[in-house]
């Protein structure tokens, strides 16, 4: 359970900084909001992780859930620059957390 909760948080770890960008430094009403709501439960869901999972492995899968899935939607949405370096930036990201999973910190 723990894991799907983290996972979640995650997602909504995008979320959030989806909503801080959209909030245009937080002048703007309901992505502001929309921001503090979920940093809120991005924040609980990793608090409630980390009560049984390891940190370094459950941050890792954190941060790096949020980061790909930021950068990948800051291009599609936002119109982010990007060229293999990006590219490449975002697989190492992915290739780090799964390499922390295999070599058994996830467990």
């Amino acid at each position: 359970m723990a894991w799907i909760i983290l996972v979640i948080s995650g997602l909504l770890e995008a979320g959030w900084a989806l909503s801080l960008k959209a909030s245009n430094g937080l002048s703007r009403l309901w992505p502001s909001v929309a921001f503090f709501v979920l940093i809120i439960l991005s924040m609980a869901g990793l608090m409630y992780a980390l009560k049984t999972l390891p940190v370094g492995a459950a941050y890792a899968v954190w941060v790096g859930i949020g980061a790909v899935l930021t950068a990948v939607i800051g291009i599609i949405a936002f119109k982010d620059p990007v060229n293999v370096w990006v590219i490449l930036s975002i697989l190492a990201i992915i290739a780090g957390v799964v390499g922390l999973q295999i070599a058994g910190s996830g467990h």
